[in-house]
Protein backbone atom coordinates (compact mmCIF):
# COMPACT_ATOMS: atom_id res chain seq x y z
CA UNK A 1 0.00 0.00 0.00
CA UNK A 2 1.36 3.42 -0.97
CA UNK A 3 2.14 5.93 1.76
CA UNK A 4 -0.34 8.90 1.54
CA UNK A 5 2.24 11.25 3.06
CA UNK A 6 4.76 10.42 0.32
CA UNK A 7 2.07 10.91 -2.35
CA UNK A 8 1.29 14.40 -1.04
CA UNK A 9 5.01 15.27 -0.86
CA UNK A 10 5.51 14.13 -4.44
CA UNK A 11 2.56 16.24 -5.65
CA UNK A 12 3.89 19.38 -3.98
CA UNK A 13 7.42 18.76 -5.26
CA UNK A 14 6.29 18.78 -8.91
CA UNK A 15 6.47 22.32 -10.31
CA UNK A 16 3.59 22.59 -12.74
CA UNK A 17 0.49 21.34 -10.89
CA UNK A 18 0.81 23.22 -7.63
CA UNK A 19 2.13 26.42 -9.19
CA UNK A 20 -0.79 26.36 -11.58
CA UNK A 21 -3.21 25.86 -8.71
CA UNK A 22 -1.68 28.80 -6.79
CA UNK A 23 -2.10 31.02 -9.84
CA UNK A 24 -5.83 30.12 -10.07
CA UNK A 25 -6.71 30.87 -6.45
CA UNK A 26 -6.79 34.76 -6.63
CA UNK A 27 -9.03 35.09 -9.73
CA UNK A 28 -11.39 32.34 -8.56
CA UNK A 29 -11.73 34.00 -5.14
CA UNK A 30 -12.43 37.36 -6.78
CA UNK A 31 -15.05 35.79 -9.03
CA UNK A 32 -16.81 34.16 -6.06
CA UNK A 33 -16.82 37.47 -4.17
CA UNK A 34 -18.36 39.31 -7.13
CA UNK A 35 -21.06 36.65 -7.51
CA UNK A 36 -21.92 36.93 -3.82
CA UNK A 37 -22.20 40.73 -4.01
CA UNK A 38 -24.29 40.50 -7.16
CA UNK A 39 -26.74 38.08 -5.53
CA UNK A 40 -27.10 40.29 -2.46
CA UNK A 41 -27.73 43.40 -4.59
CA UNK A 42 -30.33 41.64 -6.72
CA UNK A 43 -32.24 40.40 -3.66
CA UNK A 44 -32.30 43.87 -2.14
CA UNK A 45 -33.56 45.38 -5.39
CA UNK A 46 -36.41 42.91 -5.62
CA UNK A 47 -37.51 43.54 -2.04
CA UNK A 48 -37.30 47.32 -2.44
CA UNK A 49 -39.32 47.13 -5.66
CA UNK A 50 -42.25 45.73 -3.67
CA UNK A 51 -42.20 48.75 -1.39
CA UNK A 52 -40.95 46.84 1.65
CA UNK A 53 -37.89 47.40 3.77
CA UNK A 54 -34.73 45.53 2.81
CA UNK A 55 -34.39 44.22 6.36
CA UNK A 56 -36.48 41.21 7.48
CA UNK A 57 -39.82 42.17 8.99
CA UNK A 58 -41.54 40.74 12.05
CA UNK A 59 -44.24 38.23 11.21
CA UNK A 60 -47.78 38.28 12.58
CA UNK A 61 -48.83 34.68 13.15
CA UNK A 62 -51.90 33.07 14.70
CA UNK A 63 -51.58 29.43 13.75
CA UNK A 64 -53.11 28.95 10.28
CA UNK A 65 -50.89 31.24 8.21
CA UNK A 66 -48.63 34.23 8.54
CA UNK A 67 -48.73 37.88 7.59
CA UNK A 68 -45.96 40.44 7.82
CA UNK A 69 -46.60 43.47 9.97
CA UNK A 70 -46.85 45.66 6.86
CA UNK A 71 -49.57 43.39 5.44
CA UNK A 72 -51.37 43.49 8.78
CA UNK A 73 -51.24 47.29 8.85
CA UNK A 74 -52.53 47.42 5.27
CA UNK A 75 -55.45 45.25 6.33
CA UNK A 76 -56.15 47.51 9.29
CA UNK A 77 -56.38 50.44 6.88
CA UNK A 78 -58.76 48.59 4.51
CA UNK A 79 -62.46 49.45 4.36
CA UNK A 80 -64.26 46.62 6.16
CA UNK A 81 -68.01 46.16 6.60
CA UNK A 82 -69.09 44.06 9.59
CA UNK A 83 -72.51 42.52 9.00
CA UNK A 84 -74.13 41.55 12.31
CA UNK A 85 -77.41 39.64 12.16
CA UNK A 86 -79.82 37.92 14.53
CA UNK A 87 -81.84 38.37 17.69
CA UNK A 88 -80.42 39.93 20.85
CA UNK A 89 -81.12 36.92 23.07
CA UNK A 90 -77.88 36.90 25.11
CA UNK A 91 -76.35 40.06 23.69
CA UNK A 92 -75.30 41.25 27.13
CA UNK A 93 -72.79 38.36 26.96
CA UNK A 94 -71.84 38.40 23.29
CA UNK A 95 -72.14 42.07 22.31
CA UNK A 96 -69.17 43.44 24.28
CA UNK A 97 -66.95 40.65 22.92
CA UNK A 98 -67.96 41.56 19.34
CA UNK A 99 -67.16 45.22 19.95
CA UNK A 100 -63.77 44.45 21.50
CA UNK A 101 -62.58 41.55 19.33
CA UNK A 102 -64.19 42.26 15.94
CA UNK A 103 -65.05 45.95 15.58
CA UNK A 104 -62.15 47.41 17.54
CA UNK A 105 -59.67 44.94 16.05
CA UNK A 106 -59.84 46.84 12.75
CA UNK A 107 -60.37 50.61 13.15
CA UNK A 108 -61.85 51.06 9.66
CA UNK A 109 -64.66 48.59 10.33
CA UNK A 110 -68.19 49.91 9.75
CA UNK A 111 -70.98 48.20 11.69
CA UNK A 112 -74.19 47.13 9.95
CA UNK A 113 -76.79 45.59 12.27
CA UNK A 114 -79.89 43.84 10.91
CA UNK A 115 -82.05 42.38 13.67
CA UNK A 116 -85.68 41.61 14.49
CA UNK A 117 -87.42 43.75 17.10
CA UNK A 118 -88.19 41.79 20.26
CA UNK A 119 -88.11 42.11 24.03
CA UNK A 120 -84.31 41.80 24.05
CA UNK A 121 -83.60 44.48 21.44
CA UNK A 122 -82.85 47.08 24.12
CA UNK A 123 -79.57 45.19 24.69
CA UNK A 124 -78.30 46.57 21.38
CA UNK A 125 -77.71 49.81 23.28
CA UNK A 126 -74.35 48.21 24.09
CA UNK A 127 -73.27 49.01 20.55
CA UNK A 128 -72.90 52.67 21.41
CA UNK A 129 -69.27 51.75 22.26
CA UNK A 130 -68.61 50.57 18.68
CA UNK A 131 -65.97 52.71 16.96
CA UNK A 132 -68.02 53.26 13.78
CA UNK A 133 -71.74 52.73 13.17
CA UNK A 134 -72.86 52.84 9.53
CA UNK A 135 -76.33 51.28 9.57
CA UNK A 136 -78.81 49.91 12.09
CA UNK A 137 -82.09 48.18 11.25
CA UNK A 138 -84.24 46.78 14.06
CA UNK A 139 -87.73 46.07 12.77
CA UNK A 140 -90.53 43.65 13.65
CA UNK A 141 -90.09 40.34 11.88
CA UNK A 142 -92.49 39.79 9.01
CA UNK A 143 -93.35 36.48 7.47
CA UNK A 144 -91.27 35.57 4.42
CA UNK A 145 -93.34 33.90 1.68
CA UNK A 146 -92.70 30.16 1.49
CA UNK A 147 -92.55 29.76 -2.26
CA UNK A 148 -92.83 26.42 -4.03
CA UNK A 149 -89.13 26.68 -4.81
CA UNK A 150 -88.28 27.21 -1.13
CA UNK A 151 -90.36 24.21 -0.10
CA UNK A 152 -88.57 22.04 -2.66
CA UNK A 153 -85.07 23.29 -1.90
CA UNK A 154 -85.16 23.52 1.91
CA UNK A 155 -85.94 21.08 4.68
CA UNK A 156 -87.61 21.94 8.00
CA UNK A 157 -85.67 19.18 9.74
CA UNK A 158 -83.55 20.33 12.70
CA UNK A 159 -84.66 23.94 12.19
CA UNK A 160 -86.39 25.25 15.36
CA UNK A 161 -88.94 27.19 13.27
CA UNK A 162 -89.00 25.00 10.19
CA UNK A 163 -88.59 26.41 6.70
CA UNK A 164 -89.92 29.77 7.86
CA UNK A 165 -87.09 29.97 10.36
CA UNK A 166 -84.54 29.39 7.60
CA UNK A 167 -86.17 32.00 5.39
CA UNK A 168 -86.17 34.54 8.23
CA UNK A 169 -82.47 33.92 8.78
CA UNK A 170 -81.66 34.14 5.07
CA UNK A 171 -83.67 37.37 4.86
CA UNK A 172 -81.67 38.94 7.69
CA UNK A 173 -78.35 37.99 6.07
CA UNK A 174 -79.25 39.26 2.61
CA UNK A 175 -80.93 42.31 4.11
CA UNK A 176 -77.61 43.19 5.73
CA UNK A 177 -75.92 42.88 2.34
CA UNK A 178 -78.53 45.26 0.89
CA UNK A 179 -77.75 47.78 3.65
CA UNK A 180 -74.04 47.59 2.80
CA UNK A 181 -74.68 48.07 -0.91
CA UNK A 182 -76.97 51.03 -0.27
CA UNK A 183 -74.34 52.65 1.95
CA UNK A 184 -71.67 52.11 -0.70
CA UNK A 185 -73.89 53.71 -3.33
CA UNK A 186 -74.57 56.73 -1.12
CA UNK A 187 -70.88 57.29 -0.42
CA UNK A 188 -69.49 56.21 -3.82
CA UNK A 189 -67.01 53.53 -2.76
CA UNK A 190 -66.74 49.74 -2.42
CA UNK A 191 -65.68 47.85 0.68
CA UNK A 192 -62.50 45.80 0.48
CA UNK A 193 -63.88 43.15 2.84
CA UNK A 194 -67.15 42.07 4.42
CA UNK A 195 -67.18 40.18 7.73
CA UNK A 196 -70.44 38.40 8.49
CA UNK A 197 -71.05 37.18 12.01
CA UNK A 198 -73.97 36.47 14.34
CA UNK A 199 -75.34 38.49 17.20
CA UNK A 200 -75.15 35.43 19.46
CA UNK A 201 -71.44 34.82 18.83
CA UNK A 202 -69.02 35.19 21.75
CA UNK A 203 -65.48 36.11 20.66
CA UNK A 204 -62.78 35.02 23.09
CA UNK A 205 -59.96 36.84 21.24
CA UNK A 206 -59.55 39.18 18.24
CA UNK A 207 -60.46 38.09 14.74
CA UNK A 208 -57.28 36.91 13.01
CA UNK A 209 -55.84 38.69 9.96
CA UNK A 210 -55.23 35.28 8.32
CA UNK A 211 -58.98 35.01 7.79
CA UNK A 212 -58.79 37.70 5.11
CA UNK A 213 -57.84 35.89 1.89
CA UNK A 214 -58.32 37.62 -1.51
CA UNK A 215 -60.60 35.85 -4.01
CA UNK A 216 -61.65 33.27 -1.41
CA UNK A 217 -64.52 33.01 1.04
CA UNK A 218 -63.21 31.94 4.45
CA UNK A 219 -65.31 30.02 6.98
CA UNK A 220 -64.59 28.05 10.17
CA UNK A 221 -64.04 24.32 9.87
CA UNK A 222 -66.28 21.92 11.78
CA UNK A 223 -69.98 22.25 12.69
CA UNK A 224 -70.72 21.84 8.99
CA UNK A 225 -73.84 19.62 9.20
CA UNK A 226 -73.37 18.18 5.74
CA UNK A 227 -72.43 21.50 4.11
CA UNK A 228 -70.39 24.54 5.09
CA UNK A 229 -70.28 26.17 8.51
CA UNK A 230 -72.39 29.31 7.96
CA UNK A 231 -72.05 30.92 11.38
CA UNK A 232 -69.26 33.25 10.30
CA UNK A 233 -67.55 34.23 7.07
CA UNK A 234 -65.02 36.67 5.62
CA UNK A 235 -64.54 37.56 1.99
CA UNK A 236 -63.71 40.35 -0.38
CA UNK A 237 -66.65 42.20 -1.89
CA UNK A 238 -67.24 39.85 -4.85
CA UNK A 239 -67.11 36.61 -2.88
CA UNK A 240 -69.19 38.11 -0.07
CA UNK A 241 -72.00 39.12 -2.42
CA UNK A 242 -72.28 35.49 -3.53
CA UNK A 243 -72.09 34.21 0.06
CA UNK A 244 -74.63 36.62 1.56
CA UNK A 245 -77.28 36.29 -1.15
CA UNK A 246 -79.01 33.59 0.86
CA UNK A 247 -82.63 34.34 -0.03
CA UNK A 248 -82.39 35.32 -3.70
CA UNK A 249 -80.28 32.23 -4.44
CA UNK A 250 -83.14 29.85 -3.67
CA UNK A 251 -84.55 30.10 -7.20
CA UNK A 252 -81.13 29.24 -8.66
CA UNK A 253 -80.78 26.29 -6.31
CA UNK A 254 -84.23 25.12 -7.40
CA UNK A 255 -83.30 25.41 -11.09
CA UNK A 256 -80.18 23.34 -10.38
CA UNK A 257 -82.48 20.73 -8.75
CA UNK A 258 -81.04 20.91 -5.26
CA UNK A 259 -83.52 19.40 -2.81
CA UNK A 260 -84.20 19.26 0.95
CA UNK A 261 -81.21 21.25 2.09
CA UNK A 262 -80.52 22.56 5.57
CA UNK A 263 -78.88 25.97 6.03
CA UNK A 264 -75.34 24.62 5.82
CA UNK A 265 -75.85 22.45 2.75
CA UNK A 266 -77.76 25.26 1.00
CA UNK A 267 -74.82 27.55 1.73
CA UNK A 268 -72.39 25.09 0.19
CA UNK A 269 -74.61 24.66 -2.85
CA UNK A 270 -74.93 28.39 -3.54
CA UNK A 271 -71.17 28.92 -3.38
CA UNK A 272 -70.75 25.99 -5.76
CA UNK A 273 -73.23 27.47 -8.25
CA UNK A 274 -71.42 30.82 -8.19
CA UNK A 275 -68.01 29.10 -8.52
CA UNK A 276 -66.76 30.66 -5.31
CA UNK A 277 -63.69 29.03 -3.82
CA UNK A 278 -64.23 28.42 -0.11
CA UNK A 279 -61.41 28.06 2.41
CA UNK A 280 -61.86 26.59 5.89
CA UNK A 281 -59.80 27.75 8.83
CA UNK A 282 -59.22 26.00 12.13
CA UNK A 283 -59.25 27.65 15.54
CA UNK A 284 -61.51 30.64 14.86
CA UNK A 285 -62.02 32.08 18.37
CA UNK A 286 -65.79 32.29 18.75
CA UNK A 287 -68.74 30.15 19.80
CA UNK A 288 -72.53 30.47 19.54
CA UNK A 289 -74.11 31.12 22.93
CA UNK A 290 -77.26 29.01 23.00
CA UNK A 291 -80.17 28.48 25.38
CA UNK A 292 -81.31 25.38 23.50
CA UNK A 293 -81.10 22.06 25.28
CA UNK A 294 -79.15 19.19 23.76
CA UNK A 295 -78.82 15.61 24.86
CA UNK A 296 -75.67 14.68 26.76
CA UNK A 297 -73.69 12.74 25.92
CA UNK A 298 -74.70 13.51 22.33
CA UNK A 299 -75.65 10.88 19.80
CA UNK A 300 -73.45 10.45 16.76
CA UNK A 301 -75.43 13.14 14.93
CA UNK A 302 -76.01 15.10 18.13
CA UNK A 303 -74.82 18.56 19.07
CA UNK A 304 -72.04 19.01 21.65
CA UNK A 305 -72.28 22.06 23.90
CA UNK A 306 -68.85 23.46 24.70
CA UNK A 307 -68.01 25.20 27.94
CA UNK A 308 -67.02 28.83 27.38
CA UNK A 309 -64.04 28.05 29.63
CA UNK A 310 -62.57 25.73 26.98
CA UNK A 311 -58.86 26.31 26.50
CA UNK A 312 -58.99 26.41 22.71
CA UNK A 313 -60.93 28.36 20.05
CA UNK A 314 -64.28 26.74 19.29
CA UNK A 315 -64.90 27.54 15.59
CA UNK A 316 -68.51 28.57 16.13
CA UNK A 317 -69.62 25.52 18.14
CA UNK A 318 -72.60 25.86 20.47
CA UNK A 319 -71.57 26.96 23.95
CA UNK A 320 -72.72 28.24 27.32
CA UNK A 321 -71.17 29.30 30.63
CA UNK A 322 -71.05 26.13 32.73
CA UNK A 323 -68.96 24.02 35.05
CA UNK A 324 -67.55 21.52 32.59
CA UNK A 325 -68.62 17.93 33.19
CA UNK A 326 -66.37 16.42 30.51
CA UNK A 327 -62.82 17.29 29.51
CA UNK A 328 -59.56 15.58 28.62
CA UNK A 329 -60.06 11.95 27.62
CA UNK A 330 -63.80 12.24 28.17
CA UNK A 331 -64.11 15.14 25.71
CA UNK A 332 -61.83 13.35 23.24
CA UNK A 333 -64.05 10.27 23.38
CA UNK A 334 -67.18 12.35 22.76
CA UNK A 335 -65.62 14.22 19.84
CA UNK A 336 -64.36 10.99 18.26
CA UNK A 337 -67.86 9.54 18.60
CA UNK A 338 -69.47 12.36 16.62
CA UNK A 339 -69.85 11.99 12.86
CA UNK A 340 -67.21 14.03 11.07
CA UNK A 341 -68.74 16.48 8.61
CA UNK A 342 -71.73 17.04 10.89
CA UNK A 343 -71.52 18.52 14.40
CA UNK A 344 -67.90 17.52 15.00
CA UNK A 345 -65.53 20.34 16.03
CA UNK A 346 -62.43 20.12 13.86
CA UNK A 347 -58.99 21.06 15.12
CA UNK A 348 -58.10 18.44 17.68
CA UNK A 349 -59.64 17.58 21.03
CA UNK A 350 -57.06 19.15 23.31
CA UNK A 351 -58.52 21.97 25.37
CA UNK A 352 -62.20 21.23 24.71
CA UNK A 353 -64.49 21.17 27.74
CA UNK A 354 -68.13 20.10 27.48
CA UNK A 355 -71.31 21.06 29.33
CA UNK A 356 -74.24 18.84 30.15
CA UNK A 357 -76.60 20.71 27.85
CA UNK A 358 -79.78 18.71 28.41
CA UNK A 359 -81.01 21.08 31.15
CA UNK A 360 -81.38 24.84 31.41
CA UNK A 361 -78.39 26.96 32.37
CA UNK A 362 -77.13 26.10 35.83
CA UNK A 363 -77.32 28.28 38.91
CA UNK A 364 -74.35 30.59 39.24
CA UNK A 365 -73.75 30.90 35.50
CA UNK A 366 -73.24 34.71 35.66
CA UNK A 367 -70.25 34.23 37.96
CA UNK A 368 -68.90 31.51 35.66
CA UNK A 369 -69.24 33.84 32.67
CA UNK A 370 -67.56 36.74 34.45
CA UNK A 371 -64.59 34.56 35.37
CA UNK A 372 -64.18 33.44 31.74
CA UNK A 373 -64.87 36.77 30.03
CA UNK A 374 -62.85 39.01 32.31
CA UNK A 375 -63.61 42.17 34.24
CA UNK A 376 -64.33 44.46 31.28
CA UNK A 377 -66.99 42.23 29.72
CA UNK A 378 -68.39 41.40 33.16
CA UNK A 379 -68.96 45.12 33.79
CA UNK A 380 -70.80 45.42 30.46
CA UNK A 381 -73.04 42.47 31.35
CA UNK A 382 -73.94 43.97 34.71
CA UNK A 383 -74.61 47.34 33.11
CA UNK A 384 -77.30 45.83 30.88
CA UNK A 385 -78.91 44.10 33.84
CA UNK A 386 -79.02 47.42 35.71
CA UNK A 387 -80.11 49.50 32.70
CA UNK A 388 -83.00 51.92 33.12
CA UNK A 389 -85.42 52.92 30.36
CA UNK A 390 -84.07 56.48 30.42
CA UNK A 391 -80.46 55.33 30.05
CA UNK A 392 -81.51 52.94 27.29
CA UNK A 393 -83.16 55.80 25.40
CA UNK A 394 -80.06 57.97 25.78
CA UNK A 395 -77.84 55.18 24.47
CA UNK A 396 -80.00 54.60 21.40
CA UNK A 397 -80.16 58.31 20.70
CA UNK A 398 -76.36 58.47 20.78
CA UNK A 399 -76.22 55.59 18.30
CA UNK A 400 -78.81 57.23 16.03
CA UNK A 401 -76.79 60.44 15.80
CA UNK A 402 -73.71 58.50 14.72
CA UNK A 403 -75.36 56.19 12.16
CA UNK A 404 -75.84 57.11 8.49
CA UNK A 405 -78.69 54.61 8.08
CA UNK A 406 -81.26 54.21 10.86
CA UNK A 407 -84.38 52.04 10.53
CA UNK A 408 -85.50 51.63 14.12
CA UNK A 409 -88.77 52.40 15.89
CA UNK A 410 -88.63 55.38 18.27
CA UNK A 411 -85.98 54.77 20.92
CA UNK A 412 -88.49 54.75 23.72
CA UNK A 413 -90.46 52.01 21.93
CA UNK A 414 -87.42 49.73 21.71
CA UNK A 415 -86.59 50.34 25.36
CA UNK A 416 -90.16 49.99 26.59
CA UNK A 417 -90.49 46.74 24.65
CA UNK A 418 -88.04 45.23 27.11
CA UNK A 419 -89.29 47.08 30.15
CA UNK A 420 -92.03 44.56 30.84
CA UNK A 421 -89.45 41.99 31.82
CA UNK A 422 -86.04 43.39 32.66
CA UNK A 423 -85.51 47.13 32.33
CA UNK A 424 -85.76 49.20 35.52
Amino acid sequence: MKNPHKQLTHLLSSDLPWRFILLLIPPVSLLLLLLLLSTTTTTTTIINATGRHSTPQPVFQTGNATKTTSEFELLRRSRIAVCLVGGARRFELTGPSIVENVLKAYPNSDLFLNAPLDSDSYKFSLLKTAPRIAGVRILPASRVPETDAAVRVLTPRNSPNGIQGLLQYFNLVEGCLNMIQSYQHQHNFTYNWIVRTRVDGFWSSPIQPELFVPNKYVIPSGSSYGGFNDRFGVGDYVTSVAALSRLSMISELDSAEFRRLNSESAFRAQLSIRNISCVTRRLVPFCIVSDRRYRFPPKRLGVPVAAMSSKRPLNGAKCRPCRAVCSGRCAAAVMNWLVKGWSWMEGGDEGIELCDGHEQWEDGWPEIFDAVAGDKLAVARKRVWELSVNQCVEDFEEMRLRASMWEVPPDVSVCNFGSNSTLL
